[in-house]
């Protein structure tokens, strides 16, 4: 049973790192291009840094969450065990994202010059 819930673990974790990982890398770039005053070059290749991070990040998180997984008796410890540890990997992208988020913000604002009158 561990390597059906493997199996599944990896598609779900796999699926949702992607899908989000494209997301956070389309939408990204306009508040990197604003931090950076329209440097696209620049932009772009911290964009891709990110994502490919981001993607090591999550996968090798996921990797190592299948070496602390208990042994699966029946279906519905296969069930609780896949959701246990899919929670576990949403929650790290969450906070993850908001990290990233906070710093991008932090950094933006420290930026900000405000005109002296």
């Amino acid at each position: 049973m561990n390597t059906m819930a493997y199996f599944v673990y990896g598609c779900i974790t796999g699926l949702i790192t992607f899908k989000v990982g494209w997301i956070f890398f389309r939408n990204g770039r306009a508040f990197i291009l604003h931090l950076l005053h329209g440097n696209t070059t620049l932009t772009d290749a911290i964009n891709r840094l990110l994502l490919t991070g981001y993607y090591l990040l999550n996968l090798g998180y996921a990797a190592l969450m299948i070496s602390t997984w208990d042994r699966v008796e029946n279906w519905t410890g296969l069930l609780a065990s896949v959701t246990v540890m899919t929670g576990r990997i949403v929650l790290t992208l969450a906070l993850v994202h908001y990290g990233n988020m906070a710093a991008i913000y932090y950094f933006s604002k420290k930026h900000t010059t405000i005109p002296h009158s």
